[in-house]
């Protein structure tokens, strides 16, 4: 039994964090390992909703979970989330949730800065969510963040501030606005210290321990491969490496840790903000994907963009994050359609091309070429074999795969965790 990594093959919010729930029960520990709490993964869990944009989705279960060096954490916004959770329930203690000491954080200054910078980009805006993320990974980068170890080392924060505020005031000043209120941001780091401290550990020693024992473990990644601040969509992007191959580097493991790689899809294709988007319907049919998708974003509340499967990006994203197998979800939502496309190819002044080309003047030309199927009439809502499903549904399945070039592994029928046809089990591989 290996490890398993869970990433997203598209731009984000395929339904991971269901998938990811799911396999909680398999797993001994689940890992998050990039991003902050700019992504958001959607729990539903006998009628009850949970929305988790920082913790691991195996903390619902019970799982032991961590949150590895690779993420960019925000105090505030994880006590919130921690409290809005137990609220609920679910019981997020030490034990549960365990925190690298070398995490670094987002502070109300990364925040200041993500929306000064956003409100003054005119066209250039790349739909930020003004969480701060990647001005905390610029600071990460500049070799000048504040990390979760530090909250346990306040009375030595003024050289690291010293580092810090240089950079930002001289930002600030830029943008019109007075320097860092730095015994104000003092105050604010001792009065969030202690609630951070408790979950705090050299969580790489208890991943080296649980790779000794020979435990399981789950990665669980964040946002989507077409946003990985190299191999997406630039500058529509976010500001970490959202690939397996991070798993490693964000969690304190070897780079053959990640295990088999599960990248999530779904049957059609979805977009938060800016960005190309090749296959985007304006018609009512993508009004209908939306609606019946209830495509809206778990963090943002942003209607999603909605438009055909896109088996290219998706065969790209594949390769470049060495997928092993997909979990399609969101198959019930084609429910009904008398036909259904899937994008094949693109077309760009007339060349054609399998791949998307990195330049946004040559994205913004792209044609998609589109191969049509019959749609089905019968629901797949909920079915959880394959005997379940409509022939025609099932042909779609075969067909993605082909053309993705890559095995689907799951089906998800709902957003409820049972609602599942497993067709090969990662942990098993």
């Amino acid at each position: 039994m290996g490890n398993v990594t869970v990433v997203g093959a598209q731009w984000g919010d395929e339904g991971k964090g269901k998938i990811v729930d799911w396999l909680a029960s398999r797993a001994d520990t689940v890992v998050r390992f990039q991003g902050g709490h700019n992504a958001g993964h959607t729990l539903v869990v006998g009628g009850e909703t949970y929305k988790l944009s920082l913790l691991p989705s195996g903390t619902v279960r019970g799982t032991p979970s961590i949150i590895g060096n690779g993420v960019v954490l925000d105090p505030w916004a994880l006590q919130d989330e921690v409290e809005r959770i137990r609220g609920q329930g679910v019981a997020v203690t030490p034990e549960v949730l365990r925190i690298a000491e070398t995490c670094p954080l987002i502070l109300p200054i990364h925040r200041d800065l993500d929306a000064l910078r956003e409100d003054a980009s005119g066209a250039g805006k790349i739909g930020t969510t003004r969480r701060g993320i990647g001005p905390a990974y610029e600071d990460k980068v500049g070799r000048r963040a504040i990390r979760v170890c530090d909250l346990a080392h306040l009375g030595e924060l003024d050289p690291l501030l010293d580092r810090l505020c240089a950079h930002h005031d001289h930002l600030r000043a830029g943008f019109g606005c007075p320097p860092v209120d730095r015994e104000r941001l003092k105050a604010d780091l001792n009065e969030i210290a202690e609630f951070v401290l408790q979950f705090a550990r050299p969580v790489w020693v208890d991943l080296d321990e649980a790779r000794r024992a020979g435990k399981r473990i789950l990665f669980e990644g964040a946002q989507g491969v077409l946003l990985d601040v190299d191999h997406g969509t630039y500058p529509f992007v976010t500001s970490s490496n959202t690939v397996a191959g991070t798993t490693g580097s964000g969690s304190g493991t070897g780079p053959g840790a990640a295990g088999f790689v599960l990248g999530i899809v779904k049957a059609y294709t979805t977009r938060v903000g800016s960005g190309p988007f090749p296959t985007e319907l304006f018609d009512g049919v993508g009004q209908r994907l939306g609606e019946r998708g209830r495509e809206f974003g778990t963090v943002t509340g942003r209607q999603r963009r909605c438009g055909w499967f896109d088996a290219v990006l998706v065969r790209q994203a594949v390769a470049v994050s060495g997928i092993t197998g997909v979990a399609l979800t969101k198959i019930d939502v084609l429910d009904g359609l008398e036909k259904v496309q899937v994008c094949t190819g693109y077309r760009i002044d007339g060349r054609e091309f399998d791949y998307l080309p990195p330049h946004a003047a040559d994205q913004a030309r792209v044609e998609p070429v589109y191969e049509e199927m019959d749609g089905w009439a019968e629901s797949t809502a909920g079915a959880r074999s394959w005997a379940e499903l409509p022939a025609q549904a099932i042909k779609y399945i075969r067909r993605v795969e082909e053309l993705i070039r890559c095995p689907v592994a799951l089906v998800s029928t709902s957003p409820e965790r049972d609602d599942t046809i497993l067709v090969r089990d990662p942990f098993a591989s």
